[in-house]
């Protein structure tokens, strides 16, 4: 396990604040990659939402109806991270991410065959995974496909840590996880500018990692 996560050497695999600095990282580079492929969020179902009845409200339901389509892959890919959680147990978390990185490569590989849809559905669905099965980070919860709540916790920390109610670690995990997820973005935006076909490659080396880290038993947790 790295330094980072040697503060509670009997974390779960896959609460470490590795796993989840490459998941944010993961999740602000899909998060760009769609935006600029797609014209839709993989990540953000909000923006997804808003821009939806926006559109619809104007009485433009061609352009409305684009933003439909990745909000339903997400909440399909939510229910299968549920069933996945139920039949998988502890072994929900790496099988997830194997199928995630399976339908990344498949999506790169076949990037310009693919129809617009295909692509969004498929990364929509593995945001929903990821978002789904990665929950918690050193016992608290938090998203790596998104940053307001993640920000929400660092600010209390940091409060809460002025005011003598605890250590600066969780706040300074969470300003970690936005910062991260932030150069998840930038690192997308430019590579999806850059190498379009080879893009997604970046997240699935990301993903790659998260896997092996996912297989290897932390100290003090018993297999």
């Amino acid at each position: 396990m790295s330094s980072i996560d040697a503060a509670n050497p009997s974390l779960r695999r896959d609460e470490t604040v590795t796993i989840a600095l490459l998941l944010a990282f993961v999740g602000g580079y899909l998060d760009a990659y769609t935006w600029i492929i797609h014209g839709v969020m993989a990540n953000a179902q909000t923006a997804n939402l808003v821009l939806l009845w926006v559109y619809g409200s104007g009485g433009n339901w061609h352009d409305a109806l684009h933003f439909a389509p990745p909000i339903l892959a997400f909440a399909v890919g939510v229910l299968f991270a549920a069933w996945l959680r139920g039949v998988a147990g502890q072994r929900a978390s790496a099988i997830s991410t194997l199928v995630e990185i399976l339908l990344l490569v498949a999506i790169g590989v076949l990037h310009n065959r693919l129809p617009d849809l295909a692509g969004t559905l498929g990364i929509s669905f593995v945001a929903a995974m990821q978002t789904a099965i990665f929950t918690k980070v050193e016992g608290v919860a938090y998203s790596s496909v998104m940053i307001t709540g993640n920000m929400r916790q660092a600010i209390e920390g940091v409060f809460l840590a002025l005011g003598g109610g605890g250590p600066f670690r969780r706040s300074g995990i969470f300003a970690a996880l936005c910062i991260t997820f932030g150069i998840g973005a930038a690192v997308g935006g430019f590579a999806t500018k850059g190498i379009p076909d080879l893009a997604l490659g970046i997240p699935v080396t990301a993903q790659l990692i998260v896997l092996l880290l996912c297989e290897v038993e932390p100290r003090g947790v018993p297999a």
